[in-house]
């Protein structure tokens, strides 16, 4: 039985090392950015989304447990944002940890978030999935997500 609950302080330190060195490996592999930086740039990122870490207001930073009690298997961070005028929940990560991969706990934890989105009076839940993810679209298809918009780029030799 997958659970969520909020993000320790001790939890949010690894959470966050390993957080900004993703995002940052993510932007420099689809060419976004140049590696040279990147780690500051993300990092710089991720501070000003989570100025007060665990404790910014509007953000949610929950633990992916595998049961009641544990083990802690992933992550999710949502926050409330305006968007078109209307408040919604929007998914900035959800990672489940590689060893617990294949087993259903981000299906789980999704399926669990709705209910935690819903009483907080948001009628919906958006997100970014990378376009090298075909896994992750699968998954959120199946689960009821619509492609809002295709971002595209093409490189170009200099």
């Amino acid at each position: 039985m997958t659970r969520l609950v909020p993000m320790r302080a001790e939890t949010f330190a690894q959470y966050k090392a390993a957080e900004v060195a993703s995002f940052a490996e993510d932007n420099v592999s689809c060419g976004r950015w140049l590696a040279e930086g990147a780690l500051a740039r993300s990092l710089a990122e991720f501070d000003e989304l989570l100025p007060q870490g665990t404790a910014t207001p509007h953000n949610h930073l929950l633990e992916i447990l595998e049961s009641e009690h544990g083990p802690d298997v992933g992550s999710l961070w949502f926050a409330v944002e305006e968007r078109e005028g209307q408040k919604i929940a929007f998914i900035y990560d959800i990672q489940v940890k590689a060893e617990f991969r294949r087993r259903g706990h981000a299906k789980k934890a999704l399926a669990e978030l709705e209910p935690m989105v819903k009483a907080l009076g948001l009628a919906r839940i958006s997100l970014h999935v990378s376009g090298r993810n075909p896994e992750a679209q699968a998954l959120y298809g199946q689960l009821g997500f619509a492609v809002m918009g295709i971002s595209m780029s093409k490189a170009l030799q200099v």
